[in-house]
């Protein structure tokens, strides 16, 4: 693999990069759709649906048929209960933290489509917000991921340029919203969206994030 020593900066996906929220995320999709009075969903189809924010996550696990109304219904229920519940199961990936603490010389930030309250609430609970300077929601910006606009935002927060920064994510999601930007990106293979992954071609596969400083340096990685 080649190393990237022109970044400076680090913009991070949370669900499936930084954090294991899937059973959380499952249980209240699943509660939503008792809720509304659908059946339950097995957990893995569930864990297929996210990636693209809570609106879209809720529309999908309702059906095709779902009316705008039950739409906006079924988000307010989700909304609510994972507002509750987001901390139950939720950890840290392993690496996470120690990546985390290798990285303060590099200019840290978080981009997700989850809404942003609940990402910095997350990150608080499970103590590592002080290492973001930044962290944008998919409710920050009039645009989620793919879509560039809060890349490219971060770029100018951290007054940098697209070739010194890397998106680091799950999916495909993450890899296209660093090309719409010109940014470098770094896929993880343990998260939600992995299996699509290898065919969006990132620049850098990892199967923990414990060993993305040794590929920012200098010094090329063995």
């Amino acid at each position: 693999m080649r190393n990237f020593p022109s970044v400076r900066a680090l913009v991070f996906d949370l669900d499936g990069t930084l954090i294991d929220s899937k059973i959380d995320l499952a249980n209240a999709v699943n509660a939503t759709l008792i809720y509304m009075g659908r059946r339950e969903l097995a957990h893995n189809d569930i864990f297929a649906l996210v990636g693209n924010g809570a609106p879209t996550l809720v529309r999908r696990a309702l059906g095709p048929e779902t009316t705008d109304e039950e739409a906006e219904k079924g988000l307010t229920f989700f909304l609510k209960y994972y507002r509750e519940h987001m901390l139950d199961n939720t950890v840290l990936y392993g690496g996470v933290r120690e990546c985390l603490e290798l990285l303060q010389g590099w200019k840290l930030s978080v981009l997700t489509n989850k809404p942003v309250r609940f990402s910095q609430a997350i990150l608080d609970g499970l103590g590592i917000a002080p290492y973001f300077a930044y962290v944008y929601g998919g409710n920050s910006f009039e645009k989620k991921k793919p879509d560039p606009m809060g890349l490219q935002t971060l770029l100018r927060d951290f007054d940098i340029l697209p070739e010194e920064a890397m998106v680091v994510g799950d999916s495909e999601v993450d890899v296209q919203t660093a090309r719409n930007a010109g940014t470098w990106v770094c896929g993880v293979t343990y998260g939600l969206g992995s299996e699509r992954l290898p065919a969006s071609k990132p620049d850098l596969l990892l199967d923990n994030l414990v060993e993305l400083p040794k590929f920012l340096t200098e010094i090329a990685a063995q």
